[in-house]
């Protein structure tokens, strides 16, 4: 790998190259920035990486029996069905949590990040989760409103093609989508079942990318960045992609307190090197830039970040979750589905929208599918019937409490210190998640189904004793981090004393300096984030390009 000469100077630099990397780099270059990706994993190829199942099964036990390197990246069901490889190796890439709090980190280093493993489900947030504190007077609002990122999710839709249908709910925005794909006749039953018993609710089919054929031309999945925004930002000719570039934190100019860049480790030879801009937006995943800036403070670096709100790394927040399989033996399954982000379905959302009649805050909405997967009659313990699944997320209140710090002792591979995680569900996700295993044990029940477990239901050879300890541990709740959902760290604010970055994502103290990830959330709504956290940085480099022409960066 070449060093980048240390006189170029970008309009900006890139940290990431996943779901909102891709997005910033794509809008920023199509506005004439010359930006630099910076990604801290290598270049994947399609051809190596995509479509061997016999040999990614050989990698999932030799990681999980042998090299103990995907401890915690296995017990989610995504590793399951992709590449072990677009998961990290946790023995180079560590962190740490308070023994009694465990955190469940999933991540992927490659160029595309956890876009090439994201289900692509395609939510909008509305002023029920932007002005949530108005309501029932926990902490406080965001600084921008549905309005403010409502032409962004728009723009977003018709470039990503998504699916879906308009439902005129207020808690659930529709959004620009191209035709739904139609329910099984297994989830109209379930519809019928939920909308017949309950007049406030209704289930929808849900909104995001079809499953993905991969073909010549278009190897990899339009919901991943490679697929679709990065692509799109590389054929401008305005970008340089750097892999292998494990940023370990932001640069300052010493008298006027901007960024003038980062500083990065080489992957391979580690050895360490910077590179320069007029603006530095970070986007490498909520707990990855948290980590950056942490250490990007004066404690640890030249004319570092003073962190005057002391609000840094606080207000950690994922989304409370549990699924439940379930077996219908009255509706034969007499064929599989696909199962992808717009092939299943949604009923939202479980919330006091209104009233207070629960004893939780906030709310949360159900995902599912029926008749979408089966195995061979050959590993079927259960007769001719349908296979489901209903998992409930559901909104965790930002709580002080809940951060990331850095750890004084442990390093990962770059010697660069590595989070300390801090975070536990409160007795308000608790009280939720009561009330989630209720309404999901009356729907499968009204619906004339049995809850049972995956074990119980098909022969798992091999990994038996593996799948009854993740469905055992999963049994009431996930642990924080296992939905990969999480947000918060670096919220929006509306002064740089209750806040790290403004509406417009820009660092109080450092004003070139932007994070528009998760990490700037300030609540976590219940809606899958990808979406939003897409849109938030559409906005920004929007507003970046414009501060841009004006000569302000």
């Amino acid at each position: 790998m070449s060093t980048l000469p240390s006189s170029e100077i970008y309009d900006a630099i890139v940290v990431g190259s996943g779901a909102n990397g891709g997005v910033a780099a794509k809008e920023l270059s199509e506005r004439g920035l010359k930006v630099l990706v910076l990604e801290a994993g290598r270049t994947p190829d399609a051809k190596a990486d995509l479509g061997h199942q016999v040999r990614d099964m050989a990698k999932r036990f030799y990681n999980l029996a042998i090299s103990k390197r995907q401890s915690y990246q296995s017990m989610h069901p995504g590793y399951w069905k992709a590449n072990p490889d677009l998961f990290i190796d946790e023995k180079d890439n560590p962190y740490t949590t308070p023994d009694d709090q465990p955190f469940y980190w999933i991540r992927g280093r490659q160029v595309g990040g956890k876009s090439l493993t994201w289900g692509g489900i395609t939510l909008r947030l509305s002023d029920y989760e932007f002005k949530a504190a108005s309501r029932d007077g926990h902490e406080q609002d965001w600084p921008i409103a549905y309005a403010d990122l409502a032409p962004y999710y728009s723009k977003l839709e018709q470039f990503f093609q998504v699916r879906g249908s308009q439902e005129g709910l207020a808690q659930l925005p529709d959004g620009e989508y191209q035709p739904t794909l139609p329910l099984t006749p297994a989830e109209l039953h379930l519809k019928q079942v939920v909308e017949t018993n309950w007049s406030d609710r209704c289930l929808i089919p849900s909104r995001g990318f079809g499953l993905h054929r991969p073909t010549p031309e278009q190897p990899w999945p339009m919901y991943s960045s490679l697929g679709s925004s990065l692509k799109s930002a590389i054929a401008t000719g305005n970008v340089t992609l750097r892999s292998d570039a494990v940023v370990s934190h932001v640069i300052f100019d010493p008298d006027t307190r901007k960024a003038r860049g980062v500083a990065y480790r080489d992957r391979n030879s580690k050895t360490t090197h910077e590179v320069f801009a007029r603006t530095v937006v970070l986007c490498a995943s909520t707990i990855e830039s948290v980590r950056i800036l942490l250490h990007s403070t004066e404690k640890y670096q030249q004319a570092g970040l003073t962190n005057p709100s002391g609000m840094l790394g606080r207000y950690l927040m994922d989304h409370v979750s549990t699924s439940t399989f379930f077996f219908l033996p009255n509706i034969k399954q007499t064929k599989t589905f696909d199962l992808s982000g717009c092939d299943s379905f949604f009923i939202p959302c479980f919330t006091n929208l209104e009233s207070q009649q629960e004893k939780f805050l906030r709310g949360y909405g159900i995902w599912g599918g029926v008749q979408r997967f089966d195995l061979p009659s050959i590993v079927r313990k259960v007769r001719s019937g349908s296979i489901g699944f209903l998992i409930a997320h559901g909104e965790v209140l930002p709580r002080y409490n809940n951060q990331i710090q850095l750890s004084n002792d442990v390093v990962d591979a770059w010697g660069i210190p590595v989070p300390h995680i801090k975070c536990a569900w409160s007795e308000n996700e608790h009280l939720m998640l009561d009330h989630m295993h209720r309404q999901i044990d009356e729907i499968i029940k009204l619906a004339g189904g049995k809850n049972m477990r995956l074990t119980d239901m098909f022969h798992v050879p091999i990994f038996a004793d593996f799948v009854s300890r993740m469905e055992e541990t999963m049994a009431f709740s996930a642990p924080p981090g296992y939905y990969i959902h999480e947000v918060g760290g670096a919220r929006m604010g509306t002064s740089p004393t209750n806040s790290v970055v403004n509406a417009h994502n820009q660092i109080w103290e450092s004003p070139n300096l932007f994070v528009t990830d998760g990490a700037c959330w300030t609540s976590s709504g219940w809606q899958s984030p990808t979406l939003t956290e897409m849109a938030i940085t559409a906005r920004a480099s929007a507003f970046i390009a414009e501060e841009m022409r004006k000569g302000v960066f």
